[in-house]
């Protein structure tokens, strides 16, 4: 019985965590759209705003770490900070600015709809990288996703291409963070949780951005006499931005990373269900369809990398029982050399 008890509690807790990750992505999205778009609050300065989310992170980061030494720091040289977690950093702060602004431009619906690219994206590169190998199932697999895409933004009603184009800029640019990820990080044995992410990573967003933010949202700003910051609605989405990284760290630290995926496909359908009936935006039967079609391939190859993983940790077990029995097995006829010598 108390086994079965422990087993409850342990599904009980990883629904949990999955439930407050959707809720707290779901807030982040949405509250994103609410500030950037022009016929909600009307802020549209997407630098600006990823800028504040930077700099309440790293501060909270630095605070996590280094005051409260909550989370441990990892190791890492100036060398290496500027060879591995800088070009991340650029990668990441140009993702986020692209991201942002195609909210000026597209619903949410589509903008969720084009995310469904990723796997696609992070497959290309990993082969051109290669850090992936070339398959035909599934390169198969990765155009069927595609042409998925393709219907669905076919079939929108309020498309937008410079939108569009941000989003997959966007994606492009996360899909190369995560694969560099691999070469420059994890390839040298270091792995950072989200919160030593924001703690590396964060500050040099910062300074990155600050550069197009100078050039193209600073003179408006300047000039815009009657904007005042309502540090009720920049606090709150920044402490959200937070809140959904420390959401990622509870959810892949006490499940796994292919369960994120998993809850992110559901966390997509919730949105375009509740970008078309309360955000009131169109979501035509053409979308439907081609976001449809997207979602198989994406669910298929999903469930090929969890197969993938079975057969990885199934070889690795082998292996350790192979060697088990070597190791055991010249024991023994050591053991029969020392007999025969007495």
């Amino acid at each position: 019985m108390a086994v079965s008890d422990g087993v409850v509690k342990k599904i009980i807790l990883s629904y949990t965590y999955v439930a407050i990750w959707i809720f707290l992505s779901f807030t982040v999205i949405v509250y994103n759209k609410y500030i950037l778009d022009r016929k909600m609050y009307n802020w549209p300065y997407p630098i600006s705003l990823t800028m504040i989310h930077m700099a309440f992170c790293s501060s909270l980061a630095y605070l996590l770490v280094r005051v409260f030494k909550l989370v441990e720091p990892v190791s890492m040289s100036r060398d290496l900070y500027l060879r591995s977690v800088v070009p991340i950093g650029l990668l990441y702060s140009l993702s986020l600015w692209f991201s942002n602004s195609a909210y000026i431009y597209l619903s949410v619906s589509f903008i969720q709809m084009l995310k469904a690219l990723m796997p696609v994206a992070v497959y290309s590169i990993g082969v051109v990288f290669k850090k992936e190998m070339f398959k035909n199932e599934t390169m198969a697999n990765m155009v069927s996703i595609s042409l998925g895409v393709a219907v669905a933004a076919y079939g929108e009603a309020k498309f937008d291409s410079w939108g569009v184009t941000l989003q997959l800029m966007a994606v492009a640019f996360e899909a190369t963070r995560l694969v560099l990820i691999q070469i420059l990080l994890n390839s040298k044995g270091i792995s950072l949780n989200p919160i030593t992410s924001l703690y590396y990573i964060a500050p040099c967003c910062l300074l990155f951005l600050s550069i197009p933010w100078v050039i193209m949202e600073y003179p408006s700003l300047r000039d815009n006499s009657s904007f005042h910051l309502d540090f009720v609605i920049f606090g709150t989405n920044s402490t959200c931005a937070f809140a959904l990284n420390l959401a990622v760290f509870l959810l892949v630290g006490k499940t796994s990373a292919l369960t994120m995926n998993v809850a992110g496909v559901v966390k997509d359908w919730l949105l375009i269900a509740f970008s078309w009936s309360v955000i009131k935006d169109t979501v035509t039967p053409l979308n439907l369809i081609g976001y449809g079609l997207a979602f198989l391939g994406v669910a298929y190859y999903n469930h090929s990398k969890l197969q993938a993983l079975k057969a990885s940790e199934a070889q690795k077990k082998a292996r350790q029982v192979d060697e088990e029995a070597g190791r055991l097995l010249e024991e023994r006829e050591g053991e029969k050399k020392s007999e025969n010598r007495n």
